[in-house]
């Protein structure tokens, strides 16, 4: 019976002594960096489970013993949930660095940056070549995109913000593109609460509208202020805007890059020569400064501009002068 006792005693040793040596290897390894040689990404499906996370890094040759997640998890009594999406995996990552990070969701972010003053086919052309996004749409007209965000009926020209945004693997076209409606319809909200009084708008749109127009006639910060103050100054007294850019979005695809006397007359709601007030929808993406620019214009007297060719515009009071400052900056000086 002594025997039996020694021998039993001397098997729970050894059995005590294996776990202290595989706790302490469990933690060795779980502490140790992966076998990576570059950053890897690591795509979680929604539900995968600890065991198959364990069976990936073994297969992945990240780790020798994959099942050691599993006995780490259960001798730290780890319960948090491992959250879904691509994650970067970097050279230096131990596996409990590995599991912080997916318990965590801090997934990859990918970008798409819509530029000021693009018009919504390039926005739309954009989207679409985006490779990290899932592409739903079954169309690129403006119209039934906008029936896909839920906005059925809205134009979509200048509907969505120019910003760079981040998203996370397995965003669709359509979320994408709701969430720079969105941003947009927030924006303008904010900007329209702050307006000036006494502007020539009856709804944050007509602002959107002339935002656009401030957006392509100028890129220099400064000016946007001065240009939204022209225009506002023309429509408080009935002047046609007679803005080239309006012109241009009416041309369409037949502008070759230079405005004849005869397109000044091309029968379209969007030549400012030809018709007063606003055009009838924006003609481009607004950024925000372009935005803030139509709800505050600068004061002043001057009701006309003139591009000098490096980017800036002269402005003027008086007709006299601007025709003075078109032989000058567009004529030569003749």
């Amino acid at each position: 019976m002594r025997k039996l006792l020694a021998v039993f005693v001397v098997v729970l040793a050894g059995i005590g002594a294996w776990i202290g040596w595989l706790s302490a290897d469990v933690q060795r390894v779980m502490n140790s960096p992966l076998n990576l040689g570059s950053e890897q990404r690591l795509i979680v499906e929604l539900g995968m489970t600890l065991t198959r996370l364990s069976r990936e890094l073994e297969e992945r040759g990240w780790i020798e013993h994959g099942y050691y997640v599993l006995l780490d998890a259960r001798i730290n009594r780890r319960t948090d949930p491992i959250k879904a999406g691509e994650f970067a995996v970097r050279p230096g990552m131990s596996p409990l660095q590995l599991l912080e990070l997916l318990v965590s969701g801090r997934v990859v972010l990918h970008s798409l940056t819509l530029l000021e003053g693009w018009t919504v086919n390039e926005i739309l052309r954009a989207v679409r070549a985006n490779p990290d996004l899932v592409h739903t749409l079954d169309s690129d007209e403006p119209s039934r995109v906008m029936s896909a965000i839920d906005r059925s009926g809205y134009f979509a020209e200048g509907r969505f913000f120019p910003d760079t945004y981040h998203f996370p693997l397995g965003t669709t076209d359509v979320e994408f593109l709701r969430r720079a409606y969105l941003t947009q319809e927030q924006i303008l909200a904010e900007e329209w609460v702050q307006r000036q009084p006494g502007l020539p708008y009856s709804s944050p749109y007509e602002a959107l509208i002339m935002a656009s127009l401030v957006e392509r006639e100028t890129a220099i910060a400064t000016e946007r202020p001065r240009i939204a103050g022209v225009f506002v100054r023309r429509l408080q007294r009935s002047m046609k805007l007679q803005t080239d850019p309006t012109l241009i979005y009416a041309l369409g695809l037949s502008f070759d890059g230079d405005i004849r006397s005869r397109d000044l007359d091309v029968p379209s709601p969007y030549n400012t020569y030809v018709h007063a007030g606003l055009p009838p929808t924006p003609i481009a993406a607004a950024g925000r400064a372009s935005i803030r620019a139509a709800m505050q214009p600068e004061p002043g007297d001057a009701l006309y501009f003139v591009a000098r060719g490096d980017g800036s515009h002269e402005f003027s009071v008086s007709l006299e002068e601007h025709n003075g400052a078109v032989r000058k900056y567009q004529l030569g000086g003749k």
